[in-house]
């Protein structure tokens, strides 16, 4: 189910785990890797495609909620601000949201916007996972260091793996996080 106001979410109910990051960062290509079903989520060539707060059903009670991209899309900023308003309401209302996947793109580590997504999951006390995507893109070398980058910045604030949905790198850490976040049982 697709909501595009905060009276359309499902009731607030069960476990949901939330999937936010840039535009460009691959996050509809990582979900459907991690759920392992293709077009779970849409992928586009375009970036800025996924527009409305998107509930998935893993199973009875438990859901993956795919958050509109951030960032870069080429949007109109009345668009762009009816996002942020989305978002606000989405964390602020929902008592079922368990955790946040954080998708950051290796090769552009963490944005001022990323940033403020980690400030804002942190201010409601919210568990974060990162997800640094598209690490296929990267020499072995440079992605191990853009990792241990990423880690020292975060701290104890948030878990972050390499992860690539070309590859199927990281994959199973990923699910092991979905299902951390969840609570109990398997995440696809």
């Amino acid at each position: 189910m697709s909501a595009n106001s905060a009276a359309q979410f499902l009731p607030d109910e069960g476990a949901e785990v939330a999937v936010a990051g840039r535009s460009n960062a691959g996050k509809s290509s990582a979900i459907n890797v991690i759920v392992n079903r293709r077009q779970f989520a849409r992928t586009s060539k375009t970036p800025g495609r996924t527009q409305l707060v998107n509930f998935f059903e893993l199973r009875p009670g438990q859901r993956l909620v795919d958050l509109p991209g951030y960032g870069f899309a080429w949007v109109a900023d009345a668009v762009r601000e009816h996002w942020g308003r989305l978002l606000q309401g989405y964390f602020e209302q929902r008592d079922c949201l368990n955790g946040l996947i954080l998708v950051v793109d290796i090769r552009r580590q963490l944005q001022e916007f990323d940033r403020q997504m980690l400030a804002f999951a942190a201010s409601v006390e919210l568990p974060v996972h990162v997800l640094l995507t598209k690490a296929d893109k990267l020499k072995r070398g440079q992605a191990s260091t853009a990792l241990l980058t990423v880690r020292k910045e975060l701290g104890s604030s948030a878990s972050v793996q390499l992860f690539s949905a070309l590859n199927r790198q990281g994959v199973e850490e990923a699910r092991e996080a979905l299902e951390k976040l969840l609570g109990d049982g398997a995440a696809a």
